[in-house]
């Protein structure tokens, strides 16, 4: 979905696009202190933002004291489907989030041929190549810093062809790819061995001089309503839930519809659902 199209952009200007929810979490307070800078630094930068929340309320007061209301614009809710053709119109994408796992915007973005400009906040840095993204500490100044140089960039040429970006990404990132990566961590951690209670109790202590204090509290009225759980329906009395491993391995044969016609009708009725 996400090709790159660089006809769609301003061929005079630089334009930086954001799509994101508009909370705080987002980090939207630390983009309401970059757009002023940048566009009092840089005449031929313009702000796209897609997305809405909370904070709209704030980056709208932001343009309107700033008077940029021709050089930021708003563009409210986006369905998924409408993402691609609002990054197309950008030359950079940022995201100013505080925290964050992977961040899927930066990957789309990437994808579209854009530069990326992010804060260095949980797994962001693993996401994209070190060519790709300009990674800055979540402050209004480290990213001001990192969002010139990206400018620079753009103005230098110094930037990777979209069409090569997107074939970067697409082949970095499929769903079987990460599907046998995720295998690997299951498969990693079922091998680890269960630790005893006084090891769980311990690293649930270290947490943190009160957080870890409660932690244990909260383990122990577990176990004791555990405990009261058992007494009312003991461990023998639940039925077990049968190993279906082997089952999944072996390969399922699949009579043809001919052959199920002279089977009795609940006998077809189960290979149907086999065959859904």
């Amino acid at each position: 979905m996400f090709v790159p199209d660089p006809s769609k952009r301003q061929q005079d200007k630089i334009t930086i696009v954001i799509v994101s929810r508009l909370v705080y979490r987002k980090g939207m307070d630390l983009l309401a202190g970059i757009i002023p800078v940048i566009c009092n630094k840089h005449p031929d930068v313009n702000f796209i933002i897609g997305g809405d929340g909370p904070k709209r309320t704030l980056l709208e007061e932001i343009r309107e004291n700033n008077q940029l209301q021709d050089r930021v614009t708003f563009l409210g809710p986006l369905k998924h489907s409408e993402v691609r053709n609002v990054l197309v119109q950008g030359h950079i994408l940022i995201n100013t989030s505080l925290t964050e796992a992977f961040c899927i915007a930066i990957v789309e973005a990437a994808c579209c041929g854009l530069q990326v400009v992010s804060t260095r906040v949980g797994g962001v840095p693993e996401v994209l190549p070190p060519e790709m993204i300009k990674l800055a500490e979540p402050s209004v100044k480290a990213l001001v810093s990192a969002l010139e140089d990206a400018i620079s960039d753009q103005r230098n040429g110094k930037v990777i062809d979209p069409y090569e970006a997107h074939e970067r990404i697409k082949n970095m990132y499929t769903w079987p790819n990460v599907a046998r990566r995720t295998d690997v961590v299951y498969d990693m951690v079922h091998k680890l061995p269960d630790p005893d209670m006084s090891t769980r109790i311990r690293r649930y202590y270290q947490c943190g001089p009160l957080a870890g204090k409660l932690f244990v509290i909260a383990m122990v009225l577990d176990l004791f309503f555990l405990f009261i759980l058992k007494i009312f329906q003991p461990e023998n009395e639940i039925e077990a839930c049968p190993d279906f491993s082997e089952a999944f391995r072996k390969p399922t044969f699949i009579r043809p519809n001919s052959a199920r016609k002279s089977q009795p009708e609940n006998i077809r009725h189960r290979g149907k659902l086999k065959s859904t």
